[in-house]
This record gives C-alpha cells, sequence and structure tokens, in this order.
C-alpha cells in the first residue's frame, strides 16, 4: 500500500508494504514504515522523524506512530537489554531481585537511561512471566532482525 506524502509528515525513505512482515501478523494495520519530515515541525525548525502508518480500511488511522529517530534507537536499546536480561532471570525464583529491581544505567547524553523492572506494577509478579513467554515465543522472529540490525551496524562501523 502507498504510504500518504499528503499529510503532515513528510515521507522520504519509506518501507511500503510493512503488513506483510509485521511480525506474526499477517492481517496487520500497520501498512508501513517512513522516516521523513517530523509533523511537529515549525518554520525554520527541520526534525526528522520515523512513522509507523496504520490504516484500518477504511482511512489512515489516528494511531498512526510517530517518533523522533532517537527515541526509535532508544527503544531499540530497551528491548536489546530486556532480551538481554531474560536470558538471565531464570535465576531468580519471580524472574526478578525484589530487593534489587534495577536490570541496567546504560550512559547517554552526560546521564543514563534506567532498566528495571517495574515493581510498582500491582501484577508484575504474573506479568514478568507472560513477558518472558511471549519473548521466548517470538525469539526467532526477533532474533532474525537483530542479526540483520547488528550486520548493519557494523557495515555502519559500530
Amino acid at each position: 500500500m502507498k504510504i500518504p506524502t499528503t499529510l503532515k509528515h513528510k515521507p522520504v525513505i519509506v518501507s511500503e508494504d510493512y503488513d506483510k512482515i509485521d511480525g506474526r501478523d499477517i492481517n496487520s494495520d500497520a501498512k508501513g514504515l517512513s522516516i521523513g519530515l517530523a509533523q511537529w515541525n515549525d518554520r525554520g525548525k527541520v526534525d526528522v522523524s520515523a512513522k509507523v502508518w496504520r490504516y484500518t480500511g477504511e482511512k489512515w488511522s489516528r494511531q498512526s506512530e510517530e517518533m523522533p529517530l532517537h527515541r526509535v534507537i532508544d527503544l531499540a536499546i530497551l528491548v536489546c537489554r530486556t532480551k538481554q536480561y531474560f536470558r538471565e532471570a531464570y535465576r531468580y525464583e519471580k524472574l526478578y531481585d525484589e530487593n534489587q529491581p534495577e536490570i541496567d544505567r546504560i550512559a547517554l547524553q552526560g546521564g543514563a537511561m534506567n532498566v528495571s523492572v517495574c515493581t510498582d506494577n500491582q501484577m508484575i509478579d504474573e506479568d514478568i512471566k507472560l513477558v518472558q513467554q511471549a519473548l521466548a515465543k517470538d525469539d526467532e522472529l526477533m532474533g532474525e532482525r537483530l542479526a540483520r540490525l547488528a550486520g548493519i551496524l557494523r557495515e555502519m562501523g559500530y
């Protein structure tokens, strides 16, 4: 499906027909991905953003998401650190240390991205098991994408 070019986000680099490869969802409403000029740009200010284009079957959805590129990368960092955490989480009876829920502090921009188990979640003991199971179920699906990302990052010199 063609990504619209008449809306506020102005696509420059696109991946159309994304719904054909959107994980396990063969009927995905995520029809495309794009990198382009952000919809929140003001006169004289130019930000680049990534967008997931969702289509309901009748119109482009308000649930389409647009994010600054650094936030997309931050989410990728969080996904990777989460997967890495669950490789060793079996060591804890509840899959986390109740006395030390912090997983990591990842240095960024003179500060840090804190990564921890959300112990404020009243259902954390059940929810963490569900997340572990879902990540295990999707390991091959995510592993392929992470391997591609790792290869591209190596090609780029990272």
